[in-house]
C-alpha cells in the first residue's frame, strides 16, 4: 500500500478529517490532500508529525497488520551507551583505522580485547 492510502485509511478509520491533521500537524490541507492522493511523498519528520495527530506510532503506520511491530533481535545490543569523550575517541580511532594496515588494525583490535577483559 502507498503510504498516503495508508494514511487517509487510518485518517478515516479514525473519523478525522483532513482539517484535523492541518490543525494538529500544521501542514496544509492542500498538502494534506496531495500526499493521500499520492501526488507527494511526506518526508520522515512530517510522517512523525502525521501519525501524532493520528495517535498511532510510526511502526503501526508501515505494518500490514496496524499493530506494533516487535524490535528486530540484531538490534538489540547489550553494549553500554558511550559518553561524548568515549564516543569522540571511538570516532578518531575509526579515523585512523582508515589509515592502516589490515594487520596493524588487527593488533590494535586484539589489544583492545585484552585491555577490556582487566
Amino acid at each position: 500500500m502507498v503510504i498516503g492510502e495508508r494514511l487517509k485509511a487510518v485518517r478515516e478509520a479514525k473519523k478525522l478529517s483532513q482539517g484535523h491533521i492541518e490543525e494538529k500537524t500544521g501542514l496544509l490541507r492542500c498538502y494534506v490532500s496531495r500526499v493521500e492522493n499520492g501526488h507527494t511523498v511526506p518526508s520522515i519528520e512530517t510522517l512523525e508529525k502525521w501519525t501524532r495527530a493520528l495517535d498511532i506510532s510510526l511502526s503501526q503506520l508501515f505494518s500490514d497488520n496496524g499493530q506494533e511491530s516487535k524490535p528486530l533481535t540484531a538490534l538489540k545490543t547489550n553494549t553500554p551507551k558511550l559518553d561524548r569523550a568515549a564516543h569522540n575517541s571511538l570516532r578518531r580511532v575509526g579515523e585512523a583505522f582508515a589509515r592502516m594496515k589490515k594487520r596493524d588494525i588487527e593488533l590494535v583490535t586484539s589489544v583492545a580485547r585484552q585491555l577490556a577483559k582487566q
